[in-house]
């Protein structure tokens, strides 16, 4: 569960994030949705040769639905291009979609899924539902890619264990994602501030900020799960260990670990303190986001590190985007605070009764390539799974530079978690932390709910569960 990182070439959360990376409830048991309607497609295969090492046939086409969110598709694109280089007979239809669930589980269920998928966004497929349907990849880190090179030689280290589930590589997540707090450099600078360490000094920070007639935090109602992953990281370095692994195994007393309890009430007091910029679960989450980054309303946003390029139309001019650690509860936490939240998303996935399989595989090793990996590092400003494809200024980007500094002080002191992606249970979680972030609960609520949730699934025997060790 942890990717170490000895030095920094690349940069970037993901899907994901929550990317990101956030999750919809699953959309019924295992059993009736993994199911799906009709026999596999015929294959089309072709010559297997050192330029084409799966196979991909001649005159085919291959259906790649990739999610339009903060990285759009034109990263795929531009992968797809190299590819038609490579194969000028072969077909690449890359297609947008913001509604992966509502748009794909139909088509799982009909038997004629896409041949490759990016399973991100908020309306992402619960994985569970699915994993019976998905090709495993390992095939494609063992296959060289267009320079040469053994895949599972370029990447970085711990990068499948999100997109492992039962023993099964699924899901190859394209971008490195750093989650982290969010601020303007220039802002601070202007007025001698220092991003916080800890929880206290964060509240500290709260009080300076209203002196100067802004706000501490600010939230947008798709995105207060935010926040969770912001807590939950937190409660991780302060904990350790055994906090993650009780949230990631449901376990029956996980939301009342005395390190969530602590960080849950730190949060609290900011709100009562009115440190958030108010009505946020009314609030569209970029337009909030640019309260941060456009108006700097509020000094500090937590995010995956898509943030930057999802933001890049809204951002101040000057604004010096940089991040750091989430703070600690203590001095004392047991991973110290340079410890970091850090995964691979944008999750790309392969049915198994996708008509062009090879064409899939094909698709994926393009992306790996040092030519598309590259591409994306600079126009997304974020790193992929794939080494040695970021300059040492960034590209420009402040906060592509901060994401080295944070990998390389982190060292091997990385994890990350998935019983959101997993079970799916965004859209619960999200109502609860709006209404915890516009002060409409409290602490003890909104541990005694986010444990129902994690109750109901854990009775569940439908439902098939992972445990984490």
């Amino acid at each position: 569960m942890t990717i170490q990182q000895k030095s920094f070439e690349r940069r970037g959360f993901l899907r994901g994030a929550l990317a990101a990376a956030v999750l919809v409830p699953l959309g019924g048991t295992l059993a009736s949705c993994a199911s799906g309607g009709g026999d596999a497609a015929p294959q089309q295969s072709g010559t297997v040769s050192d330029s084409n090492p799966f196979g991909v046939a001649d005159n085919s086409t291959i259906d790649v639905v990739v999610f339009k969110g903060g990285y759009g598709i034109d990263y795929a694109e531009f992968a797809a291009n190299i590819l038609k280089k490579n194969h000028p007979t072969v077909t690449n239809k890359v297609s947008p979609s913001t509604d992966i669930s509502g748009e794909l589980q139909p088509r799982f269920a009909g038997g004629t899924p896409p041949d490759l998928f990016d399973n991100s966004g908020a309306k992402s497929i619960g994985v569970g539902t699915i994993l019976a349907q998905l090709e495993d990849l390992s095939s494609v880190l063992d296959a060289k890619n267009l320079e040469g090179t053994p895949i599972k030689d370029t990447l970085f280290e711990g990068v499948t264990a999100p997109g492992t589930f039962d023993g099964k590589f699924v899901a190859l997540n394209y971008a490195l994602t750093v989650y982290a707090i969010w601020y303007s450099a220039s802002l601070f600078e202007a007025n001698g501030w220092t991003p916080p360490k800890t929880w206290d000094e964060a509240l500290d920070l709260g009080a300076k900020a209203a002196a100067k007639g802004k706000k501490l935090f600010v939230w947008g109602k798709e995105a207060a799960t935010y926040y969770m992953e912001l807590a939950v990281a937190s409660a991780i370095k302060e904990g350790g260990d055994e906090v993650r692994i009780a949230l990631e195994n449901l376990k029956a007393d996980a939301w009342s670990h005395p390190a969530i309890q602590s960080v849950l009430g730190k949060i609290g007091e900011a709100v009562k303190k009115g440190y958030f910029v108010p009505g946020g679960s009314g609030t569209q989450f970029t337009a909030a986001q640019a309260q941060w980054s456009n108006n700097e309303d509020a000094l500090l946003y937590p995010s995956g590190s898509w943030i930057e390029n999802e933001m890049k139309d809204q951002t101040k001019s000057g604004f010096k985007m940089t991040g750091v650690p989430v703070p600690t509860v203590s001095a004392s936490s047991k991973l110290p605070y340079e410890a970091l939240h850090s995964a691979a998303g944008e999750p790309f996935m392969i049915p198994s009764k996708g008509n062009n399989v090879a064409g899939a595989k094909e698709f994926l090793r393009t992306m790996l390539s040092k030519e598309a990996a590259t591409n994306f590092s600079k126009t997304k400003l974020a790193p992929t799974i794939v080494k040695g494809t970021v300059p040492a200024d960034g590209f420009g980007s402040t906060a592509l530079v901060s994401q080295s500094k944070m990998i390389e002080a982190a060292g091997s002191k990385v994890f990350t978690f998935n019983f959101n992606d997993f079970y799916g249970t965004n859209k619960d979680f999200l109502t609860l932390w709006n209404s915890f972030l516009d002060g409409k609960s409290d602490v003890a609520t909104l541990t005694s709910e986010s444990q129902k949730i994690f109750d109901k699934i854990r009775n569940d025997s439908s439902v098939t569960k992972v445990e984490v060790k």
